[in-house]
């Protein structure tokens, strides 16, 4: 039983911290210690959960339940032996106790013998008569496994006993969707829903399942139905507006967004799509003022910034673009995005050095794109450094071997420092792997492309 503000539930509760604060032992029955340790676990206040179990099994220490808890609170702090010696213990005194397996079955988990805690949960199906928490744990260990058939299969049994269990529910389309059975999927939730016809949850995840498939305008029937259900329900207003903004109708998905600023505190996403919807009705006041609200309300959202840099790129405002994305990396000099788009403007604004120095992040931060490769090592040509540009390239080869346009390069380089056989060698490479794209060396490196040595190489080998 879980204690609350409003009625004389809490009494015990109450009673027990204050016996805490003035250190008078006063006298709980078993089963108010079993609530006070109950609410205390639940509100992950551990050392106030063991300090009651200890006054509780000081007061009752033949008690069962309250040794249970103390299983518990073991497996918790993984103290996984003194937690089975002492189910061995309480085993021998009451072996048809299914906590006794529940515990048992927690231990192996803990251990990640999956398979094994399964079986000691089946164990302990066979005594209870309320399998719903059994089944769903026996569900999660199968998930732990991989096995989402057998996962599946359990969580529907929860389903069957209770149908307003929605984290069964929610697993039970987890387990469709990491399957790619979303034709499936649909077709249990609209069995599902014949039977409980104002289920949002439900209503929402056919919706979605839909919105997977691209049936965009089943998907916006369901999502209608689940707001019919509950009209308060924030998520199907969310995924009604993505589903319009598919359908072009920017309008209606604005007014859905809005709506969700109205029902709950503002939400950066809605934000963001209000201000993506904005600017597709190229109303881009209104647009860039979203998406300044967007990052103001969370600044650690990087689709908040992106979104603002790339509208001023659109509009080829580079220096406004730059100002932004600095303003990102400040918050967050991790972001591989941020980098890429600081690499890309700073570019654009022939920046050059700037610009190396973001893909040279951009590529510690581990994106190792060719494209990322290529920029950056013409960038450091472009500034004279053709030792720094062999060392890029020398890179990029462990990432892309075999690529023509890594070996044009490495040859020019090398020619340009007159290290002729090493030119040589990555020239042929070149041309065997692709002729089409020698005119790089051309553009890359006029002054060697009209050398004796090169020239007869592309002649002979072309």
């Amino acid at each position: 039983m879980e204690f609350s503000q409003d009625d004389n539930n809490n009494l015990p509760l109450t009673k027990f911290e204050s016996m805490l604060k003035t250190n008078h032992v006063l006298f709980f029955d078993s089963e108010e210690f079993e609530n006070i340790i109950h609410h205390y676990l639940n509100q992950g206040k551990i050392a106030l959960a063991k300090k009651a179990i200890k006054l509780g099994l000081g007061q009752h220490p033949t008690s069962i339940n309250l040794r249970l808890f103390k299983v518990e609170v073991f497996i918790f702090e993984d103290k996984l032996i003194e937690a089975d010696t002492l189910l061995s213990e309480l085993h021998s005194l009451d072996p048809m106790n299914e906590e006794i397996y529940i515990q048992k079955a927690n231990i192996f988990s803990k251990k990640d013998d999956h398979l094994q805690a399964i079986e000691v949960l089946k164990k302990a199906l066979e005594l209870t008569d309320d399998a719903i928490d059994i089944y769903s744990l026996i569900g999660m260990e199968y998930l732990f496994l991989d096995e989402f058939e057998n996962a599946k299969e359990y969580f529907m049994k929860c389903l069957e006993e209770d149908f307003d269990d929605y984290s069964a529910l929610y697993n039970i389309i987890y387990c469709f969707e990491f399957l790619n059975q979303y034709e499936e999927a649909i077709s249990y939730l609209n069995i599902f829903l014949d039977n409980n016809p104002y289920c949002e949850v439900a209503w929402h995840q056919l919706g979605k399942q839909y919105y997977t498939l691209k049936d965009y305008k089943k998907a916006l029937t369901a999502f209608d139905f689940a707001i019919i259900s509950d009209d308060t329900f924030v998520g199907a207003y969310l995924e009604r507006g993505k589903v319009l903004e598919k359908l072009k109708r920017f309008e209606e998905a604005i007014e859905n967004y809005t709506i969700t600023l109205k029902l709950d505190e503002p939400t950066s996403f809605a934000l963001l799509r209000i201000g993506n919807c904005y600017e597709k009705l190229k109303n881009n006041d209104l647009a860039l003022q979203f998406y300044e609200r967007t990052v103001h309300e969370d600044p650690l959202l990087d689709k908040g910034w992106i979104a603002i840099t790339k509208f001023y790129n659109r509009r080829k405002n580079y220096q406004k673009a730059l100002y932004f994305i600095n303003k990102a990396i400040n918050i967050d000099s991790e972001n591989v995005l941020y980098w890429k788009l600081y690499s890309q403007i700073n570019y654009r604004l022939n920046f050059y050095e700037e610009a190396e120095r973001g893909f040279k992040k951009t590529l510690e931060l581990g994106n190792y794109e060719l494209n990322t490769w290529l920029t950056r090592g013409d960038l450091l040509i472009k500034l004279g450094e053709p030792e720094a540009a062999i060392y890029n390239f020398e890179q990029a080869v462990e990432f892309y071997p075999e690529n023509p346009e890594i070996e044009y390069r490495l040859a020019g380089l090398y020619f340009l420092l007159n290290e002729n056989d090493k030119g040589t060698f990555h020239l042929k490479n070149a041309i065997k792997q692709n002729e089409d794209y020698s005119f790089i060396i051309e553009e890359l490196f006029p002054e060697i492309s009209n050398k004796m040595l090169v020239k007869n190489l592309l002649k002979t080998n072309l």
